[in-house]
């Protein structure tokens, strides 16, 4: 590959760095994305619980420093690394944020608006407009519709309508209609799974693929190390070879980092860039929602049939608490059971083969509530290195009370959706992931609290821009990949006018 003929390179094939990609080579700029980790393998391990979930079958080679909730010390996690990103593990629900959800942007809703809808084409989400009791103003329908509620989203669907809630079915990023690729067998292997069928309408399937039609390039198995920059540009991006261990650099005359909330400011920091005015902010003001998932225990088995049911959503909540603390509730989601290997291998000791029979009695609302962006929940970096010789990353995050009282607000709807629906005993259990990671090197107005302007571009940099989740100045409380893909097809646009 030669590294020379390129007008951009873009760190992460994830939602911000897909979609830039796409709109950069629709453009008829020469892009190349670099990504740490492979293909995904699309055989029956794919949909194996004990190798993709417990085993970590796609794990990577350099494993975060975390602490989080109560833990008084830092403990190692793994991420997944594939071409795709997490969107090859999400399960698809795609929401936009609300108007009222970008108080504290350097945006509104309606810049962003016809990237919204742009998006959810390229992605082609399934939904079904005016039906989200706070759905934000929209143009025109969703180009594909909803499909019917199966039993287990039925009786969800039904209890929510009872308590006078109304319940909606979930915009989806599946494909259950384009008969041009494969289409869904709706089975129960969305979050948490590569789809072994290519049913998901991951970055693979649509963004990343349509770019790389478009001319973009991938290499597959790099590791960035940092931005070589002079003169105030980037000049290259510092790479190592995952397999062969081998330095190289790849000349930038555009360089965008879209590598996650918790990877792209680790960049940023390796790179130096703490030197800028803006410097101190890097890393800070992590969000990642507070989210938590209550089992419902039924007296009888609640999906027989095995059959998709992540269908329905409430956002009646979402703006309960606005004139108190300014932020969003969140929603509720149906969210699958997870395979009883996986209850079994992550129930507390002598609960393990209890939990694994009661599998087929469980039903699951998730719920996702906006977390407050704090400065000193955030990422820095440790001098250990890892195995490609770069600096560890280290993440420290906490709630707020606050945080937790949304959050307990909508598990507390949850249970009565649940008990409505014929659970007699519920379980809670906090979500202690990074997936709806967001807000490390945010976009703003303000030169002292922000690492970007309002079009991503990395303040004394002038040909760096970043476009994943790390930008966000809030959370809001809805999946934040959807929002990710508008702002990057934004930014990309952005970038293909100025041509930096």
């Amino acid at each position: 590959m030669n590294f020379h003929n390129h007008d951009a390179v873009i760190i992460g094939t994830g939602f911000g760095g897909s979609a830039c990609a796409y709109a950069l080579a629709n453009a008829g700029m020469r892009v190349l994305l670099l990504e740490r980790g492979a293909w995904a393998r699309r055989d029956a391990g794919d949909w194996d619980a004990r190798a993709v979930l417990i085993e970590k079958s796609y794990q990577g080679l350099s494993p975060l420093r975390v602490k989080q909730y109560e833990d008084r010390a830092f403990s190692d996690v793994v991420e997944n690394e594939v071409v795709g990103g997490m969107s090859v593990f999400y399960g698809g629900a795609s929401l936009r944020l609300r108007e009222r959800d970008f108080g504290a942007w350097p945006i509104s809703y309606w810049d962003m608006a016809p990237h919204y809808d742009c998006a959810e084409r390229l992605l082609e989400v399934h939904g079904e407009a005016g039906v989200d009791p706070c759905e934000p103003p929209r143009t025109g329908d969703y180009a594909y519709p909803p499909i019917e509620l199966t039993r287990p989203a039925q009786r969800v669907w039904d209890a929510g309508r009872a308590l006078g809630y109304r319940p909606f079915r979930m915009p989806m990023a599946i494909n259950f209609s384009n008969r041009a690729r494969t289409l869904c067998i709706r089975c129960l292997t969305c979050d948490g799974f590569p789809c072994q069928i290519e049913a998901k309408n991951d970055l693979t399937m649509t963004l990343l693929k349509l770019a790389q039609e478009a001319g973009a390039e991938i290499l597959t198995g790099v590791q960035v190390a940092h931005l070589v920059c002079k003169r105030g540009r980037v000049r290259a991006v510092a790479c190592v070879n995952r397999q062969t261990k081998e330095a190289f650099e790849v000349p930038a005359p555009i360089a965008i980092v879209a590598a996650g909330a918790l990877q792209s400011p680790a960049i940023l920091l390796r790179s130096g860039l703490r030197r800028f005015p803006q410097g101190d902010v890097i890393g800070r003001f992590l969000t990642r929602h507070c989210n938590a998932v209550v089992a419902g225990v039924f007296p009888f088995r609640t999906n027989p049939e095995g059959a998709f049911h992540k269908q329905v959503c409430f956002s009646d909540f979402y703006e309960d608490c606005r004139d108190l603390d300014g932020r969003a509730v969140g929603v509720i989601q149906d969210i699958y059971t997870p395979p009883a290997i996986a209850l079994k291998h992550h129930a507390p000791f002598g609960l393990k083969h209890l939990t694994a029979r009661a599998a087929g009695l469980l039903q699951n609302l998730l719920c996702i509530a906006e977390d407050e962006p704090l400065p000193e929940n955030r990422v820095t970096l440790v001098d250990e290195k890892d195995a490609c010789g770069i600096r560890r990353v280290q993440v420290a995050h906490r709630y707020t009370a606050r945080d937790c009282d949304r959050r307990d607000y909508l598990i507390a709807k949850g249970k009565e959706i649940l008990r409505a629906a014929g659970a007699f005993f519920f379980h809670t259990y906090r979500i202690d992931t990074f997936s709806h990671g967001v807000g490390s090197a945010r976009m703003g107005d303000d030169a002292e609290t922000s690492v970007l302007d309002a079009n991503g571009r990395f303040r004394g940099l002038d040909n760096l821009f970043i476009t994943d989740g790390s930008a966000f100045p809030t959370s809001g409380g809805v999946n934040p990949s959807l929002t990710i893909a508008a702002n990057a097809l934004r930014v990309g646009n952005y970038i293909a006018e100025a041509q930096c």
